[in-house]
């Protein structure tokens, strides 16, 4: 015997199936093209290799810093990089000494 479901109770049936998937469409087109997806890792990986360049001159110039610093303890001051330093920023030159500007 065959029995026939009237509209309203296969609507009734067929909802939560319907939501069901409905949602798991949803959330798989956000795992693949939402601002975190796997279309954005593209994104993120390249902004990570400007970040990590950017540390990694940070720490050069820190340690170019830490060489400086070392250079002009006040207990020993190395003479040839003190010279340096006053002449690049005062512009200090001795008697017997030429400057020619370079362009």
């Amino acid at each position: 015997m065959i029995e026939r479901l009237d509209p309203l109770s296969l609507l009734r049936r067929s909802a939560l199936p319907a939501a069901c998937i409905g949602m798991m469409i949803y959330f798989a087109y956000f795992a693949v093209s939402g601002p975190t997806g796997i279309l954005a890792l593209r994104e993120y990986r390249a902004q990570r290799a400007v970040v990590s360049a950017q540390v990694a001159q940070g720490v050069e110039t820190k340690a170019a810093l830490a060489r400086q610093v070392e250079l002009l303890d006040p207990q020993n001051v190395d003479p040839d990089f003190a010279d340096e330093l006053v002449r690049k920023n005062l512009g200090v030159v001795r008697e017997d000494e030429f400057v020619l500007p370079v362009d």
